[in-house]
């Protein structure tokens, strides 16, 4: 696979649709953990893994672009936490665990090619998992990551373009986006145990598998879905919905307590 570097001046070329990933640390094991027991990890299994991840998005047709390496940061490679990419803006954030703010320089660097940045103050705190686009409707996950300050900075930010931001509670799970994901126009994907399902009446709500907890999180991009191969009901349930699957193992990752989501920024 022929990622695209960093360093390669992309205003050249047409890279869209992009993805913005970065390598795992090799201190993935001593990343933040809030709602899992702490397991050792598997880094070399780990990097294998997010290399079947990157080429899974290459054939759902992105064009994946790595961020500079960061082995200092553990969580460095969940970056979907450091940002969260509009048409006409980019925001970046301000996470809500201090040891991942200096993950935000280098996806700032990169986005600067693409978008108009803002960015999250003190003292909000915020996290792009937290973070759910619907349309012109933006909903903010109020967790153990992301404050309510936060949807007041977005609100700001988001009117000139014509965006309504509401404050979604979040409990049992890490992000807004570990329970609930946009599968279709008027369709979610969602665990009504972590999210609830009343605060979107606008879109039918499909409920995931109870053997399933953290199903919700798949990626959709036209009419390929991507979803951990952990969840067989999730993948048969795509599979009656007319989606061509791709699935792939993410064992370690879970250990870290990420989804699919968290390890990609999306740049259409």
């Amino acid at each position: 696979m022929n990622f695209v570097q960093a360093n390669l001046n992309m205003n050249t070329m047409n890279p869209f649709p992009l993805a913005l990933t970065r390598a795992v640390s090799p201190l993935l094991g001593d990343c933040e953990l809030t709602h899992i027991e702490r397991e050792p990890i598997n880094i070399r299994l780990a990097e294998q893994q997010h290399h079947d991840y990157e080429q899974a998005l290459e054939q759902m047709g992105y064009t994946v672009r790595r961020l500079p390496e960061a082995p200092h940061l553990p969580d460095g490679v969940f970056v979907e936490d450091t940002a969260v990419v509009f048409p006409e803006v980019a925001v970046i954030t301000r996470p809500g665990a201090e040891s991942r703010r200096p993950e935000t320089e280098t996806m700032a660097e990169a986005l600067h090619e693409y978008r108009e940045l803002h960015f999250i103050s003190e003292p909000g705190t915020m996290d792009g998992g937290d973070v759910l686009v619907l349309g012109k409707s933006v909903y903010a996950g109020l967790s153990q990551r992301t404050n309510t300050d936060v949807v007041h900075q977005l609100a700001d930010i988001l009117k000139p373009f014509g965006y309504s931001l509401s404050g979604v509670p979040v409990t049992g799970c890490l992000h807004l986006k570990t329970g609930i994901a946009q599968i279709g126009p008027d369709l979610l994907l969602i665990n009504p145990e972590w999210i609830d399902e009343g605060l979107f009446p606008e879109y039918h709500c499909e409920v995931i598998h109870s053997d399933e907890p953290y199903g919700a999180n798949v990626m959709v991009h036209g009419n390929i879905a991507l979803c951990p191969d952990a969840f067989p009901h999730t993948i048969e349930w795509l599979q009656k919905r007319g989606f061509d699957v791709l699935t792939i193992d993410q064992s370690e990752m879970k250990k870290a307590e990420a989804g699919l989501t968290c390890c990609s920024v999306i740049v259409e």
